[in-house]
């Protein structure tokens, strides 16, 4: 088995749809660091509605819920940090497919 590196930085991008979507869940023997979440609404012509989520074994946690970004506009889903341990998950969506592209940036680091 390859050792995990202490310290990576990482960057995912995904294109939300109405369905709630798994951007990101912690692999074994790490922790997670939540940088940034951000959304951008390329939508030219409406407005969208954004929701993300934490999950932890059976337990949902709303981070923000129906959030409106205007046309041409983006918004932050935290506003701080986000702390995941193995297999927690942050999920994400939005009211209109393909219309907000999310970017999120984050570090994870091997458990001793």
């Amino acid at each position: 088995m390859a050792a995990i590196p202490l310290n990576t930085f990482k960057t995912t991008a995904l294109d939300l749809t109405t369905a709630s979507q798994t951007v990101y869940t912690t692999p074994v023997g790490v922790t997670t660091v939540i940088l940034l979440a951000q959304v951008a609404n390329i939508n030219t012509t409406n407005q969208i509605t954004v929701s993300a989520s934490f999950i932890r074994g059976s337990n949902t946690t709303s981070i923000i819920k129906n959030t409106i970004v205007p046309i041409n506009d983006a918004t932050s889903l935290l506003t701080g940090k986000l702390i995941l341990q193995t297999g927690d998950s942050f999920v994400a969506n939005c009211s209109i497919n393909s219309s907000g592209q999310l970017l999120l940036s984050y570090l994870e680091t091997a458990n001793a």
